[in-house]
C-alpha cells in the first residue's frame, strides 16, 4: 500500500452472535485489525477473531493493544499482551502479526508518535497501514478466468466478433498465450484483449477484461479460462463452511452452489467436524448446523466444477449456498 491508497473498513463485532458477520467482513481483507484492551489482556473474543482471521488467510495481523492510557501507558502491560498472544498466533496459523500500543481517547501513536510511549519504537498505525506491502497469491498465481458473458454484438460493425468478459481472478495472460477452457479441456490461443474500447497486449488479477481466441471455441457463462497448473474438476470437494442463514440446515436439502460464474445444485453430504468456538477444536457434530456455526463438511455437487484450494485463490476456492425456494444466501464455503 502508499499513502494515496483508500482504505476500507469493515467493523465486525467480537460477540460470538457476529461470527458470521465476522467471516462476511474478513473474506475479502488484506489485512486485520484486532483490538485488544490494555487492562484485561487476551480474551476469548480475542481468540476467536484471530482464528477466523486465520481460517480466512488474511495475510496481515496487526494487534491493537488499546487503553494504554488506563494501565499508565506501562510497557511491561503491552510484554504480557505480546506473550501470551504468542500462543494465540501459533493456533491460529497467521503469517505476519504486529504489535502497537495505541491509546485511541487522545490519538497515542495513532496517527503521531506518542511521547507516553517513549519504549515503543515501532511506526504509527496509520504508518503501518500506508506501508503494509500486501501480496496475494492470487496475483503471481495460476490464470484464472471465470466467464461472466459472451459478448455477440450482431453487428455490421463486428459481425465475426466472439468475446468473453469476465474479471481475471488470478494471474496474467498476453495475447499469444495458449488458454484451456474449463471443464471442456478445449485449447486455443488469445487473439486480443480489450478493457473498454482500448486493446490490452496483457491482462492482469483484478482487470475486468474481454478475451477473444483464436479458435471458434464453444465457451460460456460459467466456464473458466484457465493457463498454468490446471484446476481440479470436483464434484464431492471438502470444504469448511460458514452458516449464515437464521433458519438451521435441513439434511438433505438441495441448494443452489455459486462458485466464481458457475452454479449448479448440491447438497451437504456429511458433516465432518464443528467448530468449538471456544476451545477453537473441531469437534464431533451435535445436531444440525445453526447460525454463526463454523464447520468442516463435504458436499455433493450435480456436475463437476472448476475448484482451486482457497489457500491458493479465494476466487475459484470459495462458494456460497443458496436456498432455492427463498434465494437467501445460506452459507459461504472455502474449499480445501
Amino acid at each position: 500500500m502508499c499513502s494515496s491508497d483508500l482504505f476500507i473498513i469493515a467493523d465486525t463485532p467480537g460477540h460470538i452472535q457476529y461470527t458470521r458477520n465476522m467471516v462476511t467482513g474478513a473474506s475479502t481483507a488484506d489485512a486485520a485489525l484486532i483490538l485488544v484492551d490494555a487492562r484485561n489482556g487476551v480474551v476469548e473474543q480475542t481468540r476467536r477473531h484471530s482464528y477466523i482471521a486465520g481460517l480466512l488467510g488474511i495475510p496481515h495481523v496487526i494487534v491493537c493493544i488499546n487503553k494504554m492510557d488506563l494501565v499508565d501507558f506501562d510497557q511491561a502491560a503491552y510484554e504480557r499482551i505480546f506473550a501470551d498472544y504468542t500462543h494465540v498466533k501459533e493456533r491460529a496459523h497467521l503469517q505476519h502479526v504486529d504489535f502497537l500500543p495505541i491509546s485511541a481517547l487522545l490519538g497515542d501513536n495513532v496517527v503521531e508518535p506518542s511521547s507516553q510511549m517513549p519504549w515503543y519504537e515501532g511506526p504509527t498505525l496509520l504508518h503501518h497501514l500506508e506501508t503494509l506491502e500486501v501480496a496475494r497469491p492470487e496475483a503471481t498465481g495460476d490464470f484464472r478466468f471465470p466467464v461472466q458473458t459472451v459478448i455477440r454484438p450482431h453487428s455490421d460493425a463486428h459481425h465475426d466478433f466472439r468475446g468473453y468478459a469476465g474479471r481475471v481472478a488470478s494471474g496474467s495472460l498476453k495475447v499469444g498465450d495458449v488458454v484451456s477452457a474449463q471443464p471442456s479441456g478445449l485449447t486455443s490461443k488469445v487473439a486480443a484483449i480489450y478493457l473498454g474500447d482500448t486493446a490490452l497486449d496483457e491482462a492482469h488479477t483484478g482487470q475486468s477484461v474481454v478475451i477473444t481466441l483464436a479458435d471458434d471455441v464453444d465457451i460460456s457463462r460459467g466456464d473458466t479460462l484457465v493457463a498454468g497448473e490446471a484446476p481440479r474438476l470436483d464434484q464431492a470437494p471438502t470444504a469448511t463452511l460458514c452458516w449464515l442463514d437464521n433458519a438451521p440446515q435441513r439434511p438433505g436439502a438441495k441448494y443452489v452452489i455459486r462458485q466464481g460464474s458457475a452454479d449448479a445444485r448440491a447438497m451437504i453430504a456429511q458433516v465432518n467436524g464443528v467448530l468449538d468456538i471456544q476451545a477453537l477444536e473441531f469437534h464431533a457434530p451435535e445436531g444440525v448446523l445453526t447460525t454463526n456455526s463454523i464447520s468442516h463438511i463435504q458436499l455433493k455437487i450435480t456436475k463437476p466444477l472448476v475448484m482451486d484450494a482457497y489457500r491458493q485463490n479465494r476466487i475459484t476456492g470459495s462458494f456460497i449456498l443458496v436456498d432455492e425456494a427463498s434465494g437467501a444466501t445460506v452459507a459461504a464455503g472455502m474449499l480445501d
